[in-house]
């Protein structure tokens, strides 16, 4: 009996053992893909007053406009970190094509705009997803900003205006395959993959654990 209790408390440990082992291998894969993500997207973040039809209507403009502007200045960029040099030297433009659209569009409201690191929800941009988590971000408030959000990709551009045409251009997919490796590319862009779509939601698990204890810290 004695000897059946040893075996059952070494078998109970193996697999307690297993479990850790495989917690910590999950957890530093979902580290390292998640920090190879972040570093290599800049991202696009618009809040509009409230969620009124007319205050929802003019955050669209205003997105609009900003793509524009951001499409003119960062041309030819090569880096996630060209992108913010070149949008930070340019941020009060941003700031002023933001209020001069508010101002044309008829309303009073002033735009708040800045550069940070921001919590983002899953968001797919056509058949491009990008899990949850904190990224570098252009930020846009307009107003009292208490309506709903509009988030997007600048840097690799995968913001287009015409957001009705449902796909990403072949040049930013291309920017961002180069900047990331095979698997990083594989999770974000092949959603039909049940391998790929299972690492995609054990990424999405990690970082809303991790999210939850920072707010409780």
């Amino acid at each position: 009996m004695n000897n059946f209790f040893k075996k059952s408390k070494i078998f109970i440990l193996l697999i307690i053992l297993l479990c850790l082992y495989i917690f910590l291998s999950a957890y530093s894969y979902v580290n390292l893909i998640s920090n190879d993500l972040r570093n290599n997207v800049f991202r696009l973040h618009v809040i509009a007053n409230s969620n009124s039809e007319e205050d929802q209507n003019l955050k669209y403009v205003v997105r609009d406009n900003l793509i524009k502007y951001m499409n003119s200045i960062c041309d030819n960029i090569s880096s996630k970190e060209e992108a913010i040099k070149i949008v930070s030297s340019h941020l009060t433009d941003f700031t002023n094509i933001a209020n001069k659209t508010i101002k044309e569009s008829g309303f009073s409201y002033n735009a708040n705009v800045e550069i940070g690191n921001f919590n983002f929800p899953t968001k797919t941009y056509a058949d491009i997803s990008f899990p949850s988590g904190y990224y570098d971000a252009l930020k846009v408030k307009i107003g009292k900003a208490e309506g709903q959000n509009w988030w997007c990709v600048l840097y690799p551009a995968l913001c287009f205006v015409d957001v009705t045409s449902g796909f990403v251009p072949k040049e930013s997919k291309e920017e961002l395959e180069n900047n990331l490796t095979s698997e990083e590319y594989q999770l974000i862009s092949e959603k039909n993959n049940p391998t790929i779509n299972f690492k995609f939601k054990l990424i999405e698990f990690f970082t809303q654990k991790n999210l939850i204890t920072a707010k409780n810290q």
